[in-house]
């Protein structure tokens, strides 16, 4: 039985789509290097392929022509050509979000088992296509990843959860900067009077009570956006446990899995439920609750190391007043600088040697720096 009229141009159109979609995923395969992905993309060509070809016979039947895929190709937007692969896939994804609706409003319209056949395949497929393209892409932007790692900007050996001794180095670190570059700026300011230590005594408290109000709400956050995203993994699931169930197939294929390794593993987890969210989280956004920080610990650490590293560059003055005091001060604080830079390598695995020089030269280049403005306006 041929199309009706009315229904002719839906099927035209999302014969157009479908190849559109089939040469853009040509596209892009031809530009990607990572094989595993390649090989996605070519399915996903080969599927739109299959259900352009689809529809095409059955626009030749109703109008006795034979669609040109050609015409579509040369149209093909420069967007899908020369686009960022990521933009591009986002892009898709809406389309092929799109294409599934309008699949499923023209299965309605359609009286033919054939038509009605094709469109509800490419229809499920379609959603499928989304959950793939979404996966490749990275999840829409911006990602509950990127908004955690904007509340927890730190350096990367803090972040990933080096323990204790990773916030014991980054307190004395952040105290020690702060502070030390207090004390040159008020020196160059006043030429080392009793106030440098006033000022350096008020910028350690401020500096390790900032610190630790920072790590305890740091680790707070971490878990309110994981018990959120858990929270929205798991409804995901209720509401859809297939497009769930191929999401963590195909980051095991990612993985280098086989697609049927990958499906097995998938549907083994799928069947513990615990398990099988947990999975999830960790793999689509890099979440585990084992990663997380102690918040009492975190805050201690944090709060307790700031105050060292900031009491160092002040010792000389509870003793001294004066250039004396200034000299000794420079001197032990750019020692200090090189301690904790060296002590950096037990938690970056750097060479202790060139993270003590880095930690060094940033101290030396700070201090000049604000010793240099507080004479600036010393002398106005």
């Amino acid at each position: 039985m041929a199309i009706d009229k009315r229904n002719l141009a839906t099927v035209e159109m999302m014969w157009r789509r479908e190849v559109e979609a089939a040469t853009t995923y040509r596209h892009l395969a031809n530009r990607e290097r990572d094989p595993k992905r390649r090989d996605i993309l070519i399915r996903l060509a080969e599927q739109e392929e299959k259900h352009a070809a689809r529809w095409s016979e059955r626009i030749a039947a109703t109008t006795g022509r034979v669609p040109d895929p050609k015409e579509v190709e040369r149209g093909l937007s420069w967007f899908q050509r020369i686009s960022d692969p990521n933009v591009v896939l986002h892009r898709l994804e809406q389309e092929e979000n799109k294409a599934e609706a309008e699949y499923e409003q023209l299965m309605a319209r359609l009286s033919d088992p054939t038509d009605r056949q094709i469109a509800e395949e490419a229809m499920l497929e379609e959603r499928d296509h989304a959950v793939v393209l979404r996966t490749l892409a990275g999840g829409p932007i911006p990602t509950p990843r990127s908004t955690l790692d904007s509340i927890l900007r730190r350096e990367q050996w803090h972040v990933r959860g080096s323990g204790w001794i990773g916030d014991a180095i980054y307190g004395v670190n952040d105290g020690l900067g702060a502070v030390f570059g207090i004390v040159s700026g008020m020196a160059g300011y006043t030429g080392g009077s009793e106030v440098v230590l006033a000022a350096g005594l008020a910028g350690t408290l401020a500096s390790a009570l900032s610190m630790g109000a920072g790590a305890y709400l740091s680790s707070k956050s971490q878990r309110e956006v994981y018990e959120s995203e858990v929270s929205r993994e798991r409804l995901e699931i209720e509401e859809d446990p297939h497009e769930e169930l191929l999401e963590l197939e195909l980051f095991y294929q990612l993985k280098g899995f086989s697609a049927e390794e990958a499906r097995n593993m998938a549907e083994r987890l799928q069947k513990e439920p615990a398990e099988f969210l947990r999975t999830l989280v960790h793999e689509e956004l890099g979440l585990s609750e084992e990663n997380f920080p102690n918040p009492l610990r975190s805050t201690i650490s944090a709060t307790l190391s700031t105050a060292v590293g900031g009491f160092i560059p002040i010792i000389p003055f509870f003793f001294a007043v004066g250039m004396p005091a200034v000299i000794a001060s420079f001197i032990i604080s750019t020692a200090a600088h090189f301690v904790v830079g060296a002590s950096k390598a037990l938690v970056t695995m750097r060479p202790w040697w060139a993270t003590g020089l880095e930690m060094t030269a940033v101290g030396v280049l700070e201090a000049a720096v604000t010793y240099g403005l507080g004479l600036a306006f010393a002398s106005r």
